[in-house]
């Protein structure tokens, strides 16, 4: 009798966590580059797959001053992130990317909505500095990251 009551307790005592530890959100290390500056940040850099032989970080912008790319705004085509699509505008002045815009990206679960909320500012700024689409996937946020940098070079190829 007692050990049918001890392994009822037990057995619920673990439905219990079980169902806490699903609804938590998923952990992911914090910014490499970041790590003592943000360390409530949730997401780290990696060094890109796309072509190129520095990280997009420690790239410099074009030296010429009026910029590589036409005046306007440009909206790149939608990407499959896995967990749901991703477009990205791009707004050009003065020949320079100045901002970027996600028109779409996976916010279907409360999962995919934390770690895009954290992985797409890092992506926007990134693009701002490399002034090109050689920017570092996002690790934790890789299908976006993924995603992101084929409609960006869509959106560039307008440009």
């Amino acid at each position: 009798m007692k050990k049918t009551i001890l392994g009822a307790a037990v057995l619920g005592v673990y439905g219990i966590y079980s169902v806490g530890v699903r609804h938590q959100h998923p952990t992911i290390a914090p910014p490499l580059s970041l790590q003592g500056t943000k360390s409530n940040s949730a997401l780290a850099r990696t060094s890109s797959s796309s072509s190129g032989s520095g990280s997009a970080g420690s790239s410099a912008p074009p030296s010429n001053s009026k910029g590589i790319y036409r005046n306007g705004a440009y909206t790149g085509s939608v990407a499959n992130a896995y967990y749901g699509n991703v477009q990205v505008a791009v707004t050009i002045s003065g020949g320079r990317i100045v901002g970027v815009k996600f028109l779409q990206y996976p916010n279907s679960h409360s999962a995919s909505v934390y770690i895009n909320e954290q992985a797409m500012p890092y992506l926007k700024e990134e693009t701002i500095q490399a002034q090109n689409s050689n920017v570092q996937i996002i690790t934790g946020a890789t299908f976006t990251s993924e995603a992101f940098i084929q409609s960006l070079q869509s959106a560039l190829a307008k440009a």
